[in-house]
């Protein structure tokens, strides 16, 4: 029997980061599902974030050249490797629109899956390896997380290991900054804070991968999330940082 998939630093972090830098929780940008994701992230970043630029900058200012992106819950139901088709032809036309920052062949090492079960440990092997033989023809891999650092240092789970995901687009030449990239997730305690802690943007799945697949299944701790975002945003007037190290728009 495997033990079960705990993250309790990340929920201590969570918490920690909710009563001293609670605007660290919020998204950048909010979309309902993932098919509702822009083509060009970082225009839309833009024109939502930074909405007092002119026109000409919010289509060139944010400059979005990877996505990372979680599985459960955002790409496919939770602890399943189905994705739904209509998030698959949200994939497929990332990868295949020759307008597209994450087109195939121009950028094939644009888009990763960074999940808290696939590829989290080799006990969930089977289910990264049927992830990325469903996705084989849009070439998009789930990131395997290595057990320790190049200082023998242990590596967590999301939203620890943005060192090492970054380093990955590093290694592959897609970006030179953190804030190249845009997590994209359901979830703030891991995917949002993630980019917050590592320096990207992030992207909120408000609803997961849809109200009809996840009504009535998600955790207390999904739900408290959706609570938490709202009390933020609206009661307490607060909004997302920018990523550290974002200077502005950037040509």
């Amino acid at each position: 029997m495997n033990p079960p998939n705990t993250n309790l630093r990340a929920f201590n972090l969570a918490v920690q980061t909710l009563l001293s830098s609670p605007s660290k929780l919020l998204p950048h940008l909010t979309i309902p599902t993932f098919t509702h994701l822009p083509e060009h992230v970082g225009a839309a970043l833009q024109s939502t974030y930074l909405p007092q630029e002119n026109e000409s900058e919010s289509k060139t200012g944010i400059k979005i050249r990877a996505l990372i992106v979680d599985k459960d819950n955002t790409l496919c139901p939770a602890k399943t490797t189905s994705f739904p088709s209509k998030i698959y032809s949200k994939l497929h036309h990332l990868r295949n629109s020759p307008t597209s920052p994450f087109n195939i062949n121009t950028a094939p090492d644009s888009i990763l899956i960074v999940s808290n079960r696939a590829g989290s440990h080799p006990r969930y092997e089977d289910e990264a390896l049927e992830i990325e033989e469903r996705l084989a023809a849009l070439r998009i891999p789930v990131f395997r997380l290595p057990e320790s650092d190049k200082q023998g240092v242990a590596v967590e789970k999301k939203p620890f290991c943005g060192k090492e995901v970054l380093n990955w687009f590093r290694e592959r030449g897609v970006v030179q900054r953190a804030d190249e990239i845009a997590v994209v997730g359901d979830r703030l305690g891991t995917d949002v804070l993630m980019a917050s802690e590592m320096g990207a943007w992030s992207v909120w799945c408000r609803d997961g991968v849809g109200e009809e697949l996840t009504k009535g299944k998600r955790n207390v701790l999904e739900k408290m999330e959706v609570w938490v975002e709202r009390y933020l945003r609206e009661s307490k007037g607060l909004r997302a940082p920018p990523p550290k190290g974002f200077n502005g728009p950037r040509q």
